[in-house]
C-alpha cells in the first residue's frame, strides 16, 4: 500500500498531519486523522470523498460526546445503535470510553462498513456490529433490543426527513423490552443535572447549521409520527414514542 504524507497546513500541528492511502481492493481513497476527543485521541480513517456524504467527522460529533461525557448516566447500562455513524468515530470512543454495547449503522454500503471495522481496529478495539440501512427501507431486524438510539449531525438532507422519521418510529415501536422503566442518573457524575431518559429514546445532537423552518420540519414531522420531542440540552434533544409512554401509563 503507498502512503503519500500531505504538506503541513494551519489546520494540522506536525503530529497531526493527515496521511493519504487508497484501499486496493475497492480504488477507495481515504485520509487518515487524528482527533481529540474527551480523555482520548482517535486516530481515524475518512473518505476523501464519499457519494453519500459518509466521509467526514462532523462538529456535532464531538459537541455529542463532550455532551454524553458530562450525563454518563444516559448511556450507562444502555444497548445503543448509531444512526448515520460515517466514520465510525462516535461509537469506538464510547465502547473505548464505557465499553459501551453499542452498533453503528449507515447507508447499505459496503465500503462505509469496511472503514468502520477499519477505525476498530486502528483505535484497538473489537469491530462493533454494524447493519447496513437506508432510511425508510425495511429494517434489517424484525425485533430491535436496541434501548438508546443515538445519531449526530443527520439533519442535512430535508428530503430525508421523512425515510429518517420512518426509521426512528420503527426503531422506538418496536422495541419490546422484559421491563421498561426511566434511567436515573447514578449520582456519579455532579453534571448529570435532572437528564432522565425513557427506554427506548433518540437521542440526538447537531452542530452544522440548518434553517429554523427545515428544524421545525423535522420536529413537526416527528409529532404527526406519534413521537414527543424533548430539548434536553444545547442542540440534544430526546425523542421517545407516545404510544410507549402511553402503554406504560396503562401498564
Amino acid at each position: 500500500m503507498d502512503i503519500a504524507i500531505f504538506s503541513p497546513s494551519s489546520l494540522f500541528s506536525e503530529d497531526d498531519i493527515p496521511t493519504r492511502e487508497e484501499d486496493a481492493d475497492s480504488q477507495e481513497s481515504y485520509v487518515e486523522r487524528k482527533h481529540q476527543f474527551p480523555g482520548m485521541e482517535l486516530v481515524i480513517r475518512e473518505f476523501s470523498f464519499h457519494q453519500l456524504n459518509a466521509n467526514l467527522l462532523w462538529p456535532g460529533t464531538f459537541a455529542f460526546a463532550e455532551w454524553l461525557v458530562q450525563h454518563r448516566s444516559c448511556i450507562e447500562g444502555r444497548r445503543a445503535i448509531e444512526l448515520g455513524s460515517g466514520t465510525g468515530a462516535l461509537a469506538i470512543f464510547l465502547r473505548k470510553s464505557y465499553n459501551l454495547d453499542i452498533t453503528t449503522s449507515d447507508y447499505d454500503d459496503q465500503e462505509i462498513e469496511k472503514n468502520i471495522a477499519h477505525n476498530c481496529r486502528a483505535n484497538e478495539i473489537p469491530i462493533v456490529p454494524h447493519i447496513k440501512h437506508t432510511w425508510g427501507d425495511k429494517f434489517p431486524n424484525s425485533d430491535p433490543d436496541w434501548d438508546l438510539i443515538i445519531a449526530s449531525d443527520i439533519l442535512l438532507y430535508v428530503k430525508q426527513y421523512a425515510n429518517l422519521i420512518q426509521t426512528i418510529s420503527f426503531l422506538l415501536n418496536c422495541y419490546k423490552p422484559q421491563e421498561r422503566r426511566a434511567v436515573s442518573p447514578t449520582g456519579n457524575d455532579e453534571n448529570d443535572g435532572d437528564v432522565v431518559l425513557p427506554r427506548p429514546a433518540f437521542l440526538m445532537s447537531w452542530r452544522r447549521r440548518i434553517g429554523k423552518e427545515d428544524e421545525l420540519l423535522f420536529f413537526n414531522g416527528c409529532e404527526k409520527a406519534g413521537l414527543k420531542v424533548k430539548h434536553i440540552g444545547s442542540r440534544v434533544y430526546c425523542i421517545n414514542s407516545i404510544e410507549n409512554e402511553i402503554s406504560e401509563t396503562k401498564g
